[in-house]
């Protein structure tokens, strides 16, 4: 290796420059510098050579050519020990940089902007920038490239140590993280430009005929499902509500299945206006109910299945309190999601330790909306990736007309609506007993939906007489509606759309039920 005796440095995040700038300069290394970078440094009383100045070329197009001259990449791509290469670079006049430190325009944070203009979009795609530091990457044995203000103090102190040389492995290092880097800005822009219609205007999201996915490893995990399987945690780093960016404030680490769970538990939550407690067992819920506290919810909740509760997964959309707290800590469960916890929540939870808490306060107030989640639902199979909408569809069910002789009372109708909004959580095929303010009985996952109805009703720790039901899809006979009949059930809310719908209404009507028809079906899978 090499050591460093000529740098260029062009930022737009400008963090940290000055000092590792001063760092390099202390150590001998020549400054090359563009624009802004160059008066932020010589301001700072460190001395930076104008690029054009280097290159003997003006600036020129407001700025959009500045670096991509041959006296750069020629600099940057010379291997140093082909002499071929360095007598080129003496018969021309170019000297060697031996290292790039640049990042790019802010393109991410310019397009996040409400109403950004088009224009201001397109100046704000990076050219020289990727173009250095493509090229300085590919001769990185030669050249350090330096993408990531994280990375200065590492930098700074390895070359001390070294006497301003960096080892092959710390280059390296360094190329892979660049070639990330431009390849996620790329995508970025390409996601951007596949909104855009021809006349400058962005577009309602359509599905794009190549969509680029890029992740940033957050976190590494114990192991996946089963302890065989390894596992870690990325990051889409796309803003708007994340679980990712929860603060954990006590517990153990988060596992895999933790992370489903706590997920699922999320989803159903932000369902509520009202203070709300979901608990998910397995990715399903076990309990949900609403009330005017966090205490009185989960109490609610957790009388649907108590046995299922044990080792569950607590979502609130409310923050919890020091009587909520008290209560939660008579059950063993695995991780609590909510807005805040209280000071006296947070010291009674101390007492159990391995319970793990998330602070998430997108999951309060008027940002309480799943309209906040930014690209796509998406499920893996083998050979590619399914992709579709997130299962936001909201319906007004108050505003539903009874398909049946008998329309539902007030407390029906509050009822149904509190069902409906749950069963849309539950693995299909899901039947979900409920009362206005709380499940009773959920029936989850089964191959037939009068399965699901037999076990939702057979669960159930308190009577289901004068419930609802709620089914994420049709009734394929008239046998679900006598079954939820035997149980008790006074109204139905379900999709329709069976071609026995006439048969399944007429069943209704015998037992003098109500049923509302949803036409939009919740199956998940």
């Amino acid at each position: 290796m090499s050591k460093i005796r000529r740098a260029l440095i062009s930022v737009s995040d400008k963090k940290g420059i000055v000092e590792f700038a001063r760092s390099l300069s202390g150590m001998g290394v020549e400054i090359i510098s563009t624009g802004g970078t160059r008066k932020t440094l010589v301001d700072a009383g460190i001395p930076a050579i104008e690029v054009s100045e280097y290159t003997g070329f003006p600036e020129m197009l407001e700025g959009r050519l500045k670096t991509l001259h041959p006296k750069v990449h020629g600099g940057l791509l010379a291997k140093r020990d082909n002499p071929q290469h360095m007598e080129a670079l003496k018969k021309h006049g170019i000297q060697p940089i031996d290292m790039v430190v640049v990042n790019l325009y802010p393109f991410e944070t310019v397009t996040a902007k409400p109403n950004v203009s088009f224009d201001e979009a397109i100046e704000n795609i990076d050219i020289g920038g990727p173009t250095m530091l493509r090229s300085a990457a590919k001769n990185f044995k030669d050249v350090a490239v330096v993408v990531d203000p994280d990375d200065y103090n590492s930098i700074i102190e390895e070359m001390k140590s070294r006497d301003g040389e960096l080892s092959y492995e710390t280059k390296l290092k360094l190329a892979k993280k660049v070639f990330a880097h431009t390849a996620r800005y790329d995508s970025i822009i390409s996601n951007y430009l596949s909104k855009i219609t021809a006349g400058g205007e962005v577009t309602v999201e359509e599905f794009p005929e190549r969509y680029n996915l890029t992740l940033r490893k957050a976190s590494s995990l114990r192991y996946g499902e089963n302890p065989h399987q390894k596992a870690c945690l990325y990051s889409d780093d796309l803003g708007g509500l994340s679980l990712i960016n929860a603060r954990i404030l006590q517990g153990k680490e988060m596992s895999f299945n933790n992370y489903l769970d706590a997920h699922a538990a999320l989803m159903l939550v932000l369902e509520f206006d009202k203070p709300a407690c979901a608990i998910i067992k397995h990715n399903n819920p076990c309990g949900v109910a609403i009330a005017n506290n966090p205490k009185d919810a989960y109490i609610k909740a957790c009388k649907t299945d108590p046995i299922s509760a044990f080792g569950g997964v607590i979502a609130f959309n409310t923050p919890v309190d020091g009587p909520a707290a008290e209560e939660i800590t008579k059950l063993f469960v695995e991780v609590i999601i909510a807005p805040d916890f209280s000071s006296d929540a947070l010291n009674i939870f101390s007492k159990k330790p391995n319970i793990r808490l998330l602070k998430l306060p997108e999951l309060g107030g008027e940002s309480n909306s799943r309209s906040d989640l930014k690209a796509w639902d998406m499920k893996r199979i083998a050979g590619g990736l399914l992709v579709q909408e997130w299962d936001t569809l909201k319906v007004d069910v108050k505003s539903l007309k009874a398909v049946t002789k008998r329309q539902p009372t007030p407390e029906e109708y509050e009822a149904l609506d509190f069902a409906w909004k749950v069963v849309k959580h539950v693995k299909s095929n899901a039947i979900v007993y409920a009362f206005k303010d709380r499940t009773v009985g959920i029936g989850v996952g089964q191959t037939s939906r009068v399965y699901s109805a037999r076990i939702g009703s057979m669960l159930a720790q308190e009577p289901v007489k004068g419930s609802v039901a709620a089914s994420d899809g049709f009734f394929p006979f008239r046998d679900g509606i006598d079954i939820l009949h035997e149980a008790g059930v006074t109204a139905v809310i379900q999709p329709g759309g069976s071609l026995k719908d006439e048969e399944v209404i007429k069943a209704a009507d015998e037992h003098g039920m109500a049923m509302l028809i949803t036409g939009a079906r919740h199956f998940r899978h």
